[in-house]
């Protein structure tokens, strides 16, 4: 089964997330946390990522480039940002 992380600081938002997910037979895990993220990542238990990017003890930009650096794993990036700069930096 393919396992998804969902990194979101809002509860209502990643519970809706989990549970389409989960109904479409995606095992989920989530986590409101920047730090928490990258420790579950470098685990490499995850198949894929969806990706807040503002979030309350770091920039999801910044966890990110960090996965980067040592993973090719499916990141899909999240956020109320409408800017084209914005988009540009998530490309």
């Amino acid at each position: 089964m393919n396992r998804i992380l969902i990194v979101e600081d809002e509860p209502r938002l990643a519970q809706l997330l989990a549970d389409y997910l989960n109904h479409a037979h995606f095992e989920t895990e989530q986590t409101d946390s920047a730090n928490t993220a990258m420790e579950l990542v470098q685990s490499g238990r995850f198949d894929a990522m969806l990706l807040d990017l503002m979030l309350p003890d770091g920039d999801g930009m910044e966890v990110c480039k960090a996965v980067r650096k040592h993973s090719n794993l499916p990141i899909l990036m999240i956020t109320a940002k409408v800017d084209e700069v914005d988009r540009l930096l998530g490309l």
